[in-house]
């Protein structure tokens, strides 16, 4: 049963003393919860008690079947924006339509996590190579970064993809709503300043409930800025979403996209903070956790989710021991959506596009462009390439960039890969690259060639011409 439910392994050692940290970290992370979980659902295009049930049974879901003690499942920036994509073109502009379009694709998705993590699928989680994946993030983050800018000002844009948004907002900065920027800059700032000063603070629930105090004391709802609006108490229920066969067909394509993004940067996410404390993590069975509570998000009407990584790092700040956190944080989210929804309707919108730019601006690095220009050209282009992809195609066209760009860097180098001429290195045992020093002398009267690839029916012709080659060139003959 413990293989199944690791909790319930952690539970039986469970020490009395881990409890306080469980408790801690769980109520932290649902400070931070709450608030993303309403700016994601808004940036997916869900009304906010959508990010709150995508928050709740998930949750607990993950924390009873995941093998990561550090991990904590949720809305995510680039899950979000890639559900937005999917769905988008397919509602018709119908929120109840969207709404049932969203449940049947996270149980779609869940399901194939789930028969991936029986049937040992779990190694897609290194199907992106590294550039390409860093590539995907920072389109999806200036994707973010563009498409909030909007809400920040205050102005109401028709167009949706990024190069068009950014000439839109450059011809309407004179309809800035100027309240409404103070609103989203000062939120910006106060994020900028408690991640600075107070890195163990919730920063984004400080700074919204500030924001909204600010409103709210200066009457600039009154004034035009846009708030979130009411949002109804109580749990979510139980349903199967209504899409039908047509729907499900035309959802098949995005699942299999879904599966990919939201596994991959959720199980780099589990396994990077993993390593730091040792623990190791089994990629099938995190599959099918992850496919558990992509299941029940969409059964208790929420929405896809994968592994949050500033929620996670809130749990281990926090001092966290278990996957109990997990259940504290769901228990408490709930206790959220049924009696403190009114004040969450309060909050300004700019605060919540604030927020998103804040998180999205965590998601860049920049700087692999410059490190990757320095190791690999190659690879360098693949994240270049993959960015412009996102930024100019789509998110949901740049995932298929993206596989067909993993695809093609291993093709590459199956079909011209590096090749070597080994003999004798001075100093080194065995027979080794010659390249390794100008000392380096063949074996006389022989000719030790290594093909660094595996021989298929397209590079044999290569092999056969380097070798010929080799062979030609070799002195004596």
């Amino acid at each position: 049963m413990t293989n199944w439910m690791p909790l319930l392994g952690d539970l039986r050692h469970y020490r009395p003393e881990w409890l306080s940290n469980d408790l801690i970290a769980g109520l932290s992370v649902t400070a931070v919860q709450i608030p993303t979980a309403i700016a994601y659902a808004n940036l997916a295009g869900f009304p906010p008690e959508i990010g709150l049930y995508a928050s709740l049974i998930p949750v607990l879901i993950y924390g009873l079947f995941g093998t990561s003690r550090q991990l904590v499942l949720g809305p995510d920036a680039a899950t979000c924006a890639l559900i937005a994509a999917i769905l988008a073109p397919l509602a018709g502009g119908d929120l109840g339509t969207y709404l049932q379009l969203s449940a049947g694709l996270a149980i779609m998705a869940g399901l194939l996590m789930v028969i991936g993590g029986f049937t040992g699928m779990g190694f897609i989680v290194n199907f992106f190579a590294r550039p390409i994946l860093i590539g995907f993030l920072n389109g999806i983050a200036l994707s973010i970064i563009v498409g909030q800018m909007a809400k920040l000002l205050g102005v109401a844009l028709t167009n949706q993809d990024v190069f068009p948004v950014i000439l839109e907002l450059l011809e309407k900065l004179d309809h800035i709503h100027w309240p409404s920027l103070m609103v989203g800059a000062g939120t910006l700032l106060l994020l900028i300043l408690v991640r600075r000063f107070l890195p163990r603070a919730p920063a984004a629930l400080v700074a919204l409930v500030l924001g909204g105090l600010a409103v709210y004391l200066l009457g600039w709802g009154e004034a035009g800025v846009r708030l979130v609006g009411l949002v109804p108490a109580g749990l979510p229920t139980l349903a199967l979403p209504e899409i039908g066969y047509e729907g499900a067909q035309s959802l098949a394509g995005g699942a299999l996209g879904l599966v990919i993004v939201s596994f991959t940067s959720g199980m780099l996410t589990a396994r990077s903070f993993a390593a730091r404390t040792g623990d190791s993590i089994d990629a099938d069975r995190e599959m099918r956790a992850f496919g558990f509570a992509n299941v029940a998000s969409g059964l208790f009407g929420g929405f896809a989710v994968t592994g949050a990584d500033s929620r996670t790092a809130v749990n281990v700040a926090s001092g966290g021991k278990t996957q109990l956190v997990s259940v504290v944080a769901a228990l408490a989210t709930g206790v959220v959506a049924l009696f403190l929804t009114q004040p969450l309707g309060q909050l300004p919108i700019p605060a919540l596009g604030a927020v998103l730019i804040f998180s999205a601006w965590g998601l860049l690095d920049l700087a692999a462009y410059r490190i990757l220009l320095t190791i690999d050209r190659l690879e360098f282009g693949l994240a270049l390439g993959t960015t412009l992809g996102v930024l100019v195609i789509g998110v949901l066209p740049g995932v298929i960039l993206a596989i067909l760009l993993a695809l093609s860097i291993v093709l590459i180098r199956i079909y011209r890969p590096h090749d070597v001429l080994l003999g004798i290195v001075p100093g080194l045992d065995g027979n080794n690259d010659l390249e390794l020093s100008s000392e380096s002398r063949p074996i006389p009267g022989a000719l030790l060639y290594r093909f660094e690839a595996p021989l298929l029916f397209f590079n044999a012709e290569l092999f056969k011409t380097r070798v010929l080659s080799q062979v030609d060139a070799a002195d004596p003959k």
